[in-house]
């Protein structure tokens, strides 16, 4: 029984044999002459069969020609790929660093244009303050400034209906007083035209020395009525008749001294009406640089 047994083994591993074989031709197939194995190859290495047909002398070659490709192929690949990623995320951080400092300027350009506003009266010759009432009230001569970014709305050197005859107003575009109207009226001639956008740099009128002097100060919302903002329901109803000064006076005189002019001699007395939502009350802090 155990020859038997024995003579079935035998029997057996030659009939498994040929399969074998099949295997190791399909898998150990010779590499090109003088071509080393590529990286593609390594689910399926090409291995030369050894001297004499012998696959385990063919399987020991192919080890030997893979155990190469970590230390050449595969180094170069990989850093060849940790090249390129670390290429990737060096432009990354140049592009993050171009988007910061795109902000950061402007940020830097709305700071500045918030800050843009300046003194209207700074070239005025013989300025003098004389009362807050509607506005405030100057005696002078000489050219008469926008605070800021504006659109002009209305430029009259005649029949607006003030004493002296001239109105000009103009909204302003930027800045902690972006959206409200300021007027500059009576002796005064107009420099812009309606529609005009002005800067701190642009002279909207021109003040002569007349019997009135000027009076700059808020107008209505509108920017067309030619009327102030103390005659609105919201402050007061406060015309030419006063009480003075009135609350919309006494915030715009409050701005033009943050700018650098002088004050008027009755701006420390109590204001009368109100002063509507939507204008600043701190302009020394808002127009700080």
């Amino acid at each position: 029984m155990a020859a038997v047994a024995g003579s079935t083994l035998l029997v057996s591993a030659a009939a498994a044999a040929p399969a074998a074989l099949r295997w190791s031709e399909n898998a150990l197939r010779p590499a090109a002459p003088g071509q080393a194995p590529g990286l593609n190859d390594l689910a399926n290495p090409p291995v030369s069969r050894g001297a004499g047909g012998d696959p385990v002398a063919a399987a020991a070659n192919a080890t030997n020609q893979w155990a190469q490709i970590p230390t050449a192929q595969v180094t170069a690949a990989r850093v060849a790929a940790a090249q390129r990623a670390a290429a990737r995320r060096a432009a990354a951080a140049r592009a993050a660093a171009q988007q910061r400092q795109a902000e950061q300027a402007q940020q830097a350009q709305a700071a500045a244009t918030a800050a843009a506003y300046a003194n209207p009266l700074r070239n005025v010759s013989g300025l003098v303050p004389e009362r807050v009432d509607q506005g405030v009230d100057f005696s002078g001569s000489g050219p008469v400034y926008a605070i800021g970014n504006g659109v002009v709305t209305e430029a009259l050197g005649s029949g607006s209906g003030w004493p002296g005859g001239g109105w000009i107003s103009y909204r302003l575009t930027s800045g902690p007083a972006q959206g409200l109207v300021v007027y500059v009226a009576e002796d005064v001639t107009p420099d812009v035209q309606v529609g005009q956008t002005v800067t701190s740099s642009t002279v909207v009128a021109n003040m002569f020395n007349g019997s009135d002097g000027i009076e700059t100060g808020w107008a209505m919302g509108d920017g067309t009525s030619r009327l102030t903002e103390s005659q609105t329901p919201e402050a007061g109803d406060i015309g030419g008749n006063g009480p003075f000064p009135t609350m919309t006076g006494l915030n715009f005189e409050e701005l033009l001294q943050a700018l650098g002019v002088p004050a008027a001699p009755n701006a420390g007395q109590a204001g009368n009406g109100t002063l509507p939502q939507g204008y600043p009350t701190n302009w020394s802090a808002a127009v700080k640089p």
